[in-house]
């Protein structure tokens, strides 16, 4: 079952050249085959040790994310004002979702299914109150460190 191919054809690629200059094929030069099994006797730089860039330290930021909770507060309250508003059918949409989970938790073992309101006042609760504390944040940070300064 096994084939044998033997064709005196030269493997031309995988070396160290361009396919681009037809005369690489026809030179009698030893071809370099390379693998991934092979080390590269070329090391990669580092880009944070080159000249510039600090001599090669790197300081990491220790706060990072910089958590605040008046942005939460801010962002959490500037979420369930409006969303509280009766504004479909008479109702709010914090008002729809906390009815709907009340509605799906009756009937607990079983998750509601995709044809569910709950899904819909899920996602749109959700993406209201995210984007809410993303524009606090880029406020909030924004205007306590200068960012609007003319």
């Amino acid at each position: 079952m096994a084939a044998t191919f033997a064709s005196p054809s030269a493997v031309v690629g995988l070396g160290s050249g361009s396919l681009s200059s037809p005369s690489r094929i026809s030179s009698p030069k030893k071809i370099c085959l390379s693998s991934g099994f092979v080390k590269s006797p070329v090391t990669a730089r580092n880009p944070l040790g080159l000249a510039g860039t600090g001599g090669g330290k790197f300081i990491f930021q220790g706060d990072w994310l910089r958590k605040d909770l008046n942005v939460i507060g801010f962002g959490l309250i500037g979420w369930l004002a409006p969303s509280s508003i009766p504004a479909i059918g008479g109702k709010s949409l914090t008002g729809l979702f906390f009815e709907s989970i009340g509605t799906e938790l009756a009937h607990f073992p079983t998750p509601p299914p995709l044809t569910s309101q709950f899904w819909l006042w899920l996602v749109t609760w959700h993406l209201g109150l995210f984007i809410c504390l993303t524009f606090g944040q880029i406020g909030f940070k924004g205007r306590t460190e200068d960012y609007f300064q003319k």
